[in-house]
């Protein structure tokens, strides 16, 4: 969902390389759930990848796909309750968000167990969904904030 009407400031879709990097770590034989619309974009990205997933413009709070696997950037307002979500759906999950939300005593008490981080040595990019101008960067650093993942290592860097 693209948030539009609840917040400005959420309407940030991550660019197309900032998916391109962390290509290896997302597993192609899984269903892939990227229920953060904003712009649409993320399905064209993904296709280029060679992955299909669901991309539709659907509340996260309501709507549940057979899935197995989220990968999105959600609303940075509504972590919280994004984290919420995700501790009771307990899948896979890869989502991007802000570097401060792991020292949060909230996310650390949901997703202690299973946790691991792909840390990008660049930051990734944006997009606004009203602003045609592209490669926004954040004041702040963004990693990718992976759950039950099993990747090789708990500490990625790329």
């Amino acid at each position: 969902m693209s948030f539009t009407l609840d917040k400005d400031s959420d309407n940030y879709a991550t660019d197309k390389l900032g998916w391109e990097i962390i290509k290896e770590y997302i597993p192609r034989e899984k269903i892939i759930w990227s229920p953060f619309y904003c712009d649409g974009k993320q399905k064209e990205y993904f296709a280029d990848m060679g992955l299909d997933i669901i991309h539709e413009d659907k509340d996260f709070f309501d709507y549940t796909p057979e899935y197995d696997i989220i990968i999105d950037n959600p609303p940075f307002s509504k972590w919280f309750d994004v984290c919420d979500r995700l501790k009771k759906l307990d899948k896979p999950f890869i989502v991007i968000a802000p570097i401060r939300a792991f020292t949060t005593k909230k996310f650390q008490n949901l997703f202690k167990e299973h946790l691991q981080l792909i840390i990008p040595n660049k930051r990734p990019t944006f997009t606004h969904l009203l602003n045609p101008k592209k490669g926004y960067t954040p004041p702040f650093g963004t990693w990718y904030f992976c759950y039950k993942m099993n990747l090789p290592k708990d500490l990625i860097f790329i």
